[in-house]
């Protein structure tokens, strides 16, 4: 590291936002809650994408006529394709602005759902899957955004706020699936992916009437500017200022300095911060890239993406018929999904990440080994149609989304958003996106193949496996961060004693100051 400043090396301000008397506050800051809205709003289309693509590749298959193994490429490529815009998400949003990132994820998403309208063939509508990918890439910049707008004491709220939409996404595709079902083969499925143009032009526009995030402008030296977008997204004035002296420390930026405009070092932009990130990190530092790295990681690799984007398949598989109540059944998974998610966006405050985190992957664990044992018992007794087999496998679906949306889901975002330094966080919450896209798109482009291979109830057991190892690895690795402010985060993972959680207790929900951190006891 050199001489490189980290946060932990400056004096902040000895003061806590908790210690800000409540009577000062608002419940909300409805600004704050605003600007997360706007800026959520591009998950809505990579959730569209995910639902719409799960019913329109009946259409498409039939229509153009591909393989399983072009209809597994249509459908994961995406998230490969992805990757690109994440990659380069962080460095561009550090040289231009959270906000014009995002807009730049709108205006490419929009060419890549009108080629996938329009698209004549399999290859431009995999050149529309491109764009559209590399806009979907971008938009991890979002919950960047929304986290260092957000007062730390709703910040997991609001920063849940891109799964909501992500969800609300999904359940739109599957309404889109429904609809149009019954338009004629060659049209149906053209205008279900076209119609996601029209999301991306009110995110386009919306997007500009945000404001830039505060932490961003600090980097630029433009004290003043961040100031004024601070006193509008906190919740008090004492907590502006507060936040602005902390956000300065954490940038390198004296105390004293009050100018509307003052000179700064760029150390954020170029190939310095992937070195200190991924060749030469800090203790403290690598400890968090390995928990965004295995929470995305962990997120995809569960199978969720295999449900949402096969569920036609697995509920035929457990014994539905017919596209229009296949896709209506999809309809019901988006829904529950989606219900689910809105119950999560106002328990991550109150009981914090970690023990949603914990009860969520157990239920996951559980769905899945009840899941794949009712298809492997249709499986095997298929000259008889098993009511109850067929019953738990729909119940099992429907239960694993609701466990996966209540915690998993929405975690992963809120968590990376949150616990990387100032100076790295565009670029690591890039790669914790890039980790969950490839991670994605692998699962995805292989699920047909390895039901081929181990059934479709050997691929759920695989899945349930894998969610124990990661229910093992979310125990020993992640320390709760309810209630710290950004530029705590650092300190946290620094004292964090990683081989000692399973003797830990949080105790004063997980806030004091003095010694090792400690977990927050489930």
């Amino acid at each position: 590291m050199g001489d490189k400043t980290t946060d932990h090396e400056i004096v902040t301000p000895n003061v806590d936002i908790s210690s800000i008397p409540n009577h000062e506050k608002p419940r909300k800051n409805r600004f704050a809650l605003g600007c997360a809205v706007l800026a959520s709003m591009i998950y809505v289309l990579l959730g569209y994408d995910i639902g719409v693509m799960s019913g329109a590749v009946i259409f498409i298959q039939h229509d153009l006529r591909i393989n399983d193994v072009q209809v597994e490429i249509l459908m994961g490529i995406i998230n490969l394709y992805s990757l690109i815009g994440a990659i380069v998400a962080g460095r561009i949003s550090d040289l231009i602005g959270r906000r014009y990132t995002i807009v730049m994820a709108a205006v490419i998403f929009f060419i890549g759902a009108l080629l996938m309208g329009l698209a004549p063939n399999y290859a431009v509508l995999m050149l529309g899957r491109f764009l559209a990918g590399v806009g979907i890439g971008f938009g991890v910049i979002s919950p960047v955004y929304i986290a260092e707008i957000s007062p730390p004491a709703s910040r997991g709220f609001l920063t849940s706020f891109p799964e909501v939409f992500i969800n609300a996404g999904i359940l739109l595709g599957y309404v889109s699936n429904f609809a149009f079902s019954k338009l004629p083969e060659h049209l149906s499925w053209r205008v279900m992916l076209g119609i996601g143009v029209f999301p991306s032009v009110l995110l386009g526009f919306g997007i500009l009437a945000m404001p830039e995030s505060p932490r961003w402008l600090v980097m630029q030296g433009r004290l003043g500017e961040a100031n004024r977008v601070l006193v509008r997204v906190s919740d008090s004035k004492d907590e502006a200022e507060l936040r602005l002296a902390e956000i300065k420390a954490a940038a390198g930026i004296p105390d004293h300095c009050n100018d509307e405009v003052v000179p700064v070092s760029k150390q954020s932009h170029g190939e310095g911060v992937w070195k200190e990130l991924i060749v030469h990190p800090t203790p403290s530092v690598r400890r968090v890239l390995i928990a965004a790295v295995g929470i995305h990681f962990f997120q995809q690799s569960s199978g969720i993406d295999t449900v949402v984007l096969y569920s036609p398949r697995i509920l035929k598989k457990a014994g539905i018929t017919g596209n229009s109540a296949l896709l209506g059944a999809s309809v019901a998974v988006g829904f529950v999904k989606t219900m689910s998610i809105l119950v999560a966006t106002f328990l991550l405050d109150r009981i914090g990440r970690r023990p949603l985190l914990l009860r969520s992957v157990g239920g996951m664990i559980v769905c899945l080994v009840l899941l794949a044992t009712s298809l492997t018992i249709i499986d095997h007794h298929e000259e008889k149609k098993l009511t109850w087999a067929i019953g738990l496998s729909i119940a099992m679906i429907l239960a694993f989304v609701a466990s996966f949306s209540i915690g998993l889901g929405p975690i992963a975002g809120v968590y990376c958003a949150e616990i990387f330094p100032l100076r790295l966080r565009a670029q690591g919450v890039s790669l914790g996106g890039a980790v969950n896209r490839v991670t994605s798109g692998v699962v995805s482009m292989t699920f047909l193949s390895l039901t081929k291979a181990i059934t479709v109830g050997g691929a759920f057991y695989l899945y349930a496996g894998v969610a124990s190892v990661a229910w093992v690895f979310f125990y020993t690795f992640l320390p709760e961060t309810r209630g710290r402010t950004l530029e705590e985060m650092d300190k946290l993972f620094a004292e964090f004693n990683w081989r000692s959680t399973a003797q830990r207790r949080d105790g004063a929900s997980g806030t004091s100051k003095g010694g090792p951190i400690e977990l927050e006891s489930l």
